[in-house]
């Protein structure tokens, strides 16, 4: 019997199951039949990063923004760009600091942009500051080769 990972959908939130040697790329979700990776992040509120935490077995990397941060906006297109370099290995979530208070304290979140690199439900990377596509995407596959 062929390994299964799951990975939730990004447009309905679904949990999927594929089995680990199908290429996640082009992959359609059971329940709403949308692309489950569409190459761009995911805005996620409270509950989404924590379905997405506690049910993907794909590395997550988490951008946690504001939207009044100059920084942060700067880095949203860098963001954007990543994605499409890093999925369908890596899943990319936007939370915004503001609208998920308590998350971004129980994150221990002091300054924004911060990046989180997650797997299996725990962080193994942090980053605070603003960084381009190449950075995002050398400093992402650095952490997940070190884990």
């Amino acid at each position: 019997m062929s390994k299964m990972r799951q990975i939730v959908c990004g447009q309905c939130g679904r949990i999927n199951r594929l089995p680990a040697e199908r290429a996640a790329q082009g992959a359609r979700c059971g329940a709403c039949h949308q692309a489950i990776f569409t190459g761009h992040p995911l805005e996620v509120d409270e509950r989404g990063f924590e379905r997405h935490v506690a049910n993907s077995d794909i590395p997550l990397l988490v951008d946690v923004w504001a939207p009044w941060c100059g920084p942060c906006r700067a880095m949203a297109p860098m963001f954007e760009r990543a994605a499409q370099q890093l999925e369908p290995k890596v899943r990319l979530l936007k939370l915004n600091s503001d609208a998920a208070p308590a998350l971004s304290s129980r994150l221990r979140i002091s300054g924004i942009p911060t990046l989180l690199l997650m797997q299996g439900g725990r962080e193994i990377a942090r980053h605070a500051g603003a960084m381009d596509v190449r950075n995002i995407v050398a400093w992402t596959e650095s952490g997940l080769a070190r884990s």
